[in-house]
């Protein structure tokens, strides 16, 4: 999920910025152009760090911005198809739950929570499950799969990512417990 890594790019210094202190006007495009963006290689850059110049910048005749390379370490998120995730449940509407986990929110689709019939109570941002009583809340922990993957360039956070929960090993955290404890009980007889 989370990486460390090295990024060599291109930064447009524009004409007006050039009178102040170039290196702290090189740090602060390069955060601006790339932190928070999704790159090349589907990974959004979450942090960078130790920007410098590369070379001398180049001058783009009838624009009169310098063209910088810079190189920097950034730490970027990348998500791929059946990944396991770890998140938080951050809201519960009539369709669902979503899960929060780095920078990004998923969706926990109400036929993928559990292996039950299941009511929701918008009221108190909860799902029940009908047989097993089970609940789901705004702030619970749950281990999910990522079954399905639409990131948006322009908006990470518009990005579309579909979880499930109905997998042996996956589900709120609780639950996972619980069941633990009932196999070795179940063991121990």
């Amino acid at each position: 999920m989370y990486m460390l890594t090295e990024a060599e790019r291109i930064v447009r210094i524009p004409p007006a910025e050039l009178k102040e202190e170039i290196e702290k006007v090189i740090d602060a495009l390069t955060w601006d152009s790339f932190e928070g963006k999704i790159g090349e290689d589907k990974e959004i850059t979450v942090l960078i760090k130790n920007v410098r110049p590369v070379g001398p910048g180049r001058i783009v005749h009838g624009d009169g911005a310098v063209y910088q390379t810079v190189k920097y370490e950034q730490v970027v998120f990348k998500i791929k198809d059946n990944e396991i995730i770890e998140g938080v449940v951050v809201e519960i509407l009539k369709f669902g739950a979503f899960v929060r986990f780095g920078p990004l929110d998923g969706l926990l689709h109400i036929s993928q929570v559990m292996d039950d019939r299941v009511d929701i109570d918008e009221s108190n941002q909860r799902l029940v499950g009908k047989d097993t009583g089970r609940t789901l809340s705004v702030g619970d922990v749950v281990k999910a799969r990522v079954v399905s993957i639409d990131l948006n360039e322009k908006n990470p956070q518009d990005s579309k990512i579909g979880l499930t929960m109905r997998q042996p090993g996956l589900g709120k955290l609780t639950w996972l417990e619980e069941d633990r404890k009932k196999r070795q009980q179940e063991g121990s007889v």
